[in-house]
């Protein structure tokens, strides 16, 4: 080969090394940079000059030193590649990021290849780490996690009232029941429905029924602890699993949220409406067999206000105390 031949091979391959779209960084055993291309000095800042020899964990403070020595020190000894992945740590070297398609990252996402470099006795004395840019991936993966949460929040709330679908809180209820049939203990289910709603209707139109929905949900959340659950039945009927509370607990809230709402009226384009409620609850039962028969329970009290007044609250043990 000639030495023309020569020459222009090796100024193709420093070419090659400084405009290839990749990191590359060749660090000694004491972790001292040895060699840095383009990529790294148009993304740091920093000209090879400026970080020869110098150590990288002093250049980048913000590298975590256990964990890049977790990943390189098994190339040193072992003379295997590493791997590592955005996933597990987002970046090496904290660089921003500066693509447009990409802007809504912080920083650029980074996966990275650890190699070992042998020298002519076969000892691995430096290793070579290629630094790749795969914030686009990062931002799309993200995003696409962000909107199937999204999808799966919207797909679990009743569009009306914000509350829980029927089938989010009865999957809820139903890990309830086999909880406290495993644990024991004590939690209750309310159903409430609003009273003469179709009189609402009829009166203000549907447009003062939905309106009235959607404030009493509000009206509602304002009364639960973090721990419970309210949701949509269907049409006006409500539930409310109350979690780690007995019947005398259970009690208490129902009549508090029956006062409640009594008190309140629905504020209609000026027009305020008075509303009342119905309450049943059950407090779970050794005699349930399945969390369905939790549900008619409390709905056979709430049926029971329904048909002894309304505006009152049936706790579904003394319900069947009486009948018995």
């Amino acid at each position: 080969m000639s030495d023309d031949l020569q020459m222009n091979e090796i100024h193709w391959l420093m070419d090659m090394f400084n405009t290839v779209d990749v990191g590359l960084v060749v660090l000694d055993k004491n972790y001292q940079v040895c060699v840095w291309n383009g990529f790294m000095e148009n993304h740091s800042g920093l000209l090879p000059s400026a970080v020869k020899e110098k150590n990288i964990f002093n250049l980048f403070p913000s590298i975590d030193e256990k964990w890049f020595k977790s990943k390189a020190d098994p190339v040193f000894v072992l003379k295997n590649r590493t791997f590592t992945i955005w996933e597990q740590q987002a970046y090496i070297f904290r660089f921003k990021n500066y693509r447009p398609i990409t802007g809504k990252a912080d920083f650029m996402y980074q996966n990275a290849t650890f190699i070992p470099l042998t020298n002519m006795r076969g000892e691995v004395e430096h290793i070579c780490i290629i630094i790749y840019d795969v914030t686009d991936v990062a931002v799309n993966k993200k995003e696409l996690k962000e909107l199937n949460h999204q999808l799966e929040t919207m797909s679990q709330t009743d569009s009306l009232t914000q509350l829980s679908t029927r089938g989010h809180w009865e999957a809820e209820l139903r890990q309830e029941f086999l909880r406290i049939r495993r644990n024991s203990g004590h939690s209750s289910l309310i159903i409430f429905d609003i009273d003469y709603f179709k009189k609402i209707n009829d009166e203000y139109g549907h447009g003062c029924g939905d309106e009235a929905l959607r404030q009493l949900s509000q009206l509602l959340k304002t009364t639960l602890r973090e721990t419970d659950t309210a949701g949509r039945y269907g049409g006006e009927e409500f539930v409310i699993t109350l979690l780690d509370t007995d019947s005398v607990g259970a009690a208490i809230f129902a009549e508090r949220l029956r006062a409640l709402v009594a008190q309140t009226p629905i504020n209609y384009k000026g027009i305020e409406v008075n509303l009342t409620i119905s309450i049943g609850f059950a407090c779970v039962c050794r005699n349930f067999s399945d969390h369905e028969r939790w549900i008619e329970a409390a709905d056979k009290a709430l049926y029971y206000s329904k048909n002894n007044g309304r505006n009152k609250v049936t706790d579904y043990n003394e319900l069947i105390k009486n009948d018995a």
